[in-house]
């Protein structure tokens, strides 16, 4: 318990990035109401830019904001191959996940991973200023929050959460739901990359492989916030919180049942159970719902 105690403030660090990360899921899966694969790609993108950058000497704030552009231009092609093309969002996210693999391989100049150390480039998330991590993850996570309230109040964000709601009803309307679909790709995907390039300063390095699963991460801290908080925050801006709180409860979890001796390699097996535990917790209380009302309904007939 004393070794769990010590690591729990790197593990809300963590957990705080990897919301970071899930508010960009959330926009799609439950926004949008699309399942995008991109995600996987795009975490490795930020991660790959803000390396790239800060090695050719520009500070740590341009190059944040080049790997968000990234993670835009990589929602952008997405957004086309799904509305230009016709190709269904799921196979399209899985297409651009896929060439993101060579196009991040290559930024890291054809290295599997490349180092991002602290004491070579003033990062603003390390592992060994926890402190500081936690603060700057606390306010990105309020600015991004502000932002993204403020934005789906606008016109253009009603749109789009129309567009999630009832495409053909909005389209009926007048909203024009390609544009929006394309949009919202966009700004998921580029926060996504703006997390990556947060967990590769925390980390120390960048790795090809390190957004593979990420999307299992970003619907286990969707679903986890939604389900012990949905129920108490129902503004836009307190369920984007729920996010952020639902990864930082994924990893604090995760870190006790390491420290109680889970062999890391089963690690993608716990998440995998975890989502799918979460995601049926819903639908089950539903079906014993309709049970209970039906017996109910039942019983008052025969009286």
């Amino acid at each position: 318990m004393a070794s769990f105690l010590s690591a729990l403030p790197g593990s809300v660090a963590q957990g705080i990035i990897w919301g970071i990360m899930a508010i960009g899921v959330y926009i799609t899966f439950r926004v949008l109401d699309i399942a995008d694969l991109t995600v996987d790609g795009t975490m490795g993108t930020g991660g790959a830019m803000v390396v790239l950058c800060m090695t050719n000497g520009m500070n740590v704030y341009v190059s944040m904001l080049l790997a968000f552009c990234a993670g835009c231009i990589a929602g952008l092609v997405t957004g086309f191959f799904h509305t230009k093309l016709g190709i269904p969002a799921i196979l399209a996210g899985i297409l651009t996940q896929l060439s993101l693999y060579s196009i991040n391989l290559r930024i890291l100049g054809g290295k599997a991973n490349q180092p991002l150390q602290s004491r070579n480039y003033n990062l603003l998330f390390s592992l060994g200023s926890v402190n500081k991590s936690l603060i700057f993850g606390a306010v990105f996570v309020a600015v991004i929050i502000a932002l993204l309230y403020w934005f789906f109040g606008t016109e253009l964000g009603h749109g789009i959460r129309a567009t999630g709601c009832n495409e053909n009803m909005a389209r009926s309307n007048g909203i024009n739901t390609d544009r929006n679909k394309v949009i919202g790709l966009i700004l998921s995907n580029g926060i996504v990359a703006l997390a990556g390039a947060c967990l590769t300063q925390y980390q120390g390095f960048a790795d090809v492989n390190m957004g593979r699963g990420a999307i299992v991460i970003g619907l286990a801290a969707v679903i986890i916030g939604e389900v012990l908080l949905g129920k108490i925050f129902k503004n836009f801006a307190l369920k984007l919180l729920a996010v952020v709180i639902g990864g930082v409860i994924y990893y604090v979890v995760i870190t006790l049942v390491l420290r109680l001796g889970l062999n890391p390699n089963d690690l993608k097996l716990l998440t995998a159970l975890v989502v799918a535990i979460f995601l049926g917790v819903p639908y089950i209380k539903g079906k014993v719902a309709q049970k209970t009302v039906k017996v109910k309904e039942g019983g008052a007939e025969n009286a």
